[in-house]
């Protein structure tokens, strides 16, 4: 499976008439986007990391990546690598003592941790070939944006 290395380009908020639901976007640079539905707390830890905000007692992703310092776990790069029925699937890839481990985790929950580890996010080709296919972004507010209203 062919990986594609995407980056953050932004937390947002999608309103329509039945909900409001944070949700992040990924890009791979050359104009694909791929919109995965997050957690408010998750959208506002991603948001954190992306503005690179320091909060005053750590987030849980921020007491994630301390762990792993302590225990000499380096972070390679998050994989985004499928999708069922509309929920992402992803793994963060770690060495530890010369091995690689994959930990499974919730795509937000990576990204957050990715963002502040300064590590590289990759997603599957066909997951970002099916969300161009589907063409459908809804109506989005910046996060920053819709918290000051």
């Amino acid at each position: 499976m062919l990986q594609v290395r995407c980056e953050v380009r932004g937390v947002f908020v999608a309103i329509n008439d039945t909900a409001t639901v944070p949700v992040v976007v990924l890009t791979d640079g050359a104009g694909r986007l791929l919109p995965i539905f997050v957690g408010l707390w998750e959208a506002v830890s991603i948001n954190s990391a992306q503005n690179k905000e320091v909060p005053p007692r750590p987030f849980t992703h921020d007491l994630f990546l301390d762990l792993m310092e302590r225990f000499s776990i380096t972070l390679r790069h998050l994989q985004i690598d499928s999708v069922e029925e509309g929920i992402y699937y992803a793994q963060l890839i770690l060495l530890s003592d010369g091995r690689e481990e994959c930990l499974d985790c919730r795509p937000s929950d990576g990204i957050a941790v990715a963002l502040r580890a300064g590590a590289p996010i990759f997603v599957d080709e066909g997951l970002l070939a099916a969300a161009e296919l589907e063409g459908s972004i809804p109506e989005m507010v910046d996060l920053s944006t819709f918290l000051q209203k």
